[in-house]
């Protein structure tokens, strides 16, 4: 069986990753415990003695206000980690897949971004994980880098969580309606990454290596994705929800307003993704006790924002 190095295993994506590739390879999952990825050589050595086949990072430093005036350590992490990764892939004759994010356009496109699109990061976050999509493709080893957008899930730190807790706590919620997205189940991203791995034996062919967009189908605001989540409570108690405009809640960090990515490479090459929708009705059905999670950056004042 391939060996599969597989970071961030802690996070949404990398939970869900440990749990859908089990019985296609062998697993080495990892957290910042085993690997942290601000400690380069500290990466290299744990790649060195893995001796892996297949690199599969989703770990990243995901602050994305605090990154403001932590930029060197987020470039160290979304940049600078993953292309020692791609090195060490590269010599070891292994492969990679790599997670980015929508953070790489500016969002002033009308319509959803394509693969081919220029990028234009507007915060550090975004600049970071540019840099590590770059950073591995110039490596020239078998990679996928898969970019996604609205990551939510069951567990960690996210708009689902968020809201899900102040639906509980207050009356009324005040949420973004004019950024627009697909909200993507963590599952939905390791169910497709599983996939990919299983139809390829834990190879990266050369005709598949490159850059993919991996995203729910579909498209809706925050205030629409919030207004998803409370529509699903039992209680017959739910909050009512304000629509405000972006700019009534500044953030040390800009975002874009279209974080829409056209999947359609992906569909091509890789098979289906479910709507954001029918994806968030089986994520809410899922029996786990809704988390406690802290609020993520950007959220005051009973306003939710996005979140990483």
């Amino acid at each position: 069986m391939k060996r599969i190095l597989l970071t961030g295993k802690h996070g949404q994506v990398g939970y869900e990753l440990e749990r859908c590739l089990r019985g296609l390879g062998d697993i080495v999952a990892v957290g910042r415990g085993q690997m942290d990825l601000s400690d380069l050589d500290q990466v290299r050595q744990v790649i060195r003695a893995v001796r892996p086949d297949l690199i599969i990072n989703p770990a990243a430093y995901t602050a994305v206000d605090k990154a403001e005036n932590e930029a060197t350590l987020a470039m160290r992490i979304n940049a600078e980690a993953p292309r020692v990764m791609a090195e060490e892939a590269a010599w070891l004759g292994a492969g990679m897949i790599h997670f980015s994010t929508d953070y790489v356009f500016d969002g002033s496109k009308d319509t959803p971004y394509t693969e081919d699109d220029p990028c234009a990061p507007i915060n550090v976050y975004g600049r970071s994980k540019l840099a590590g999509e770059r950073a591995v493709a110039a490596v020239g080893l078998p990679h996928l880098i898969l970019r996604t957008s609205w990551v939510y899930g069951r567990r960690g730190n996210n708009f689902l969580l968020t809201v899900q807790r102040l639906a509980r706590e207050r009356a009324g919620l005040s949420i973004v309606a004019d950024q627009f997205g697909a909200p993507t189940w963590s599952r939905t991203v390791a169910e497709a990454t599983a996939r990919i791995v299983a139809a390829n034996g834990g190879a990266i062919g050369p005709a598949q290596t490159g850059l993919y967009h991996l995203t729910a189908q579909g498209e809706t605001s925050w205030h629409g994705f919030a207004a998803a989540i409370v529509a699903h409570r039992s209680s017959p108690k739910k909050p009512a929800l304000a629509a405000i405009e972006a700019s009534r809640y500044p953030t040390a960090a800009r975002r874009p307003q279209n974080s829409r990515l056209s999947s359609q490479r992906f569909i091509e090459r890789f098979g289906p993704l479910p709507r954001w929708d029918e994806a968030l009705a089986l994520c809410l059905d899922c029996a786990v006790t809704d988390g406690g999670a802290d609020p993520p950056a950007g959220l005051a004042g009973g306003a939710a924002r996005p979140c990483r």
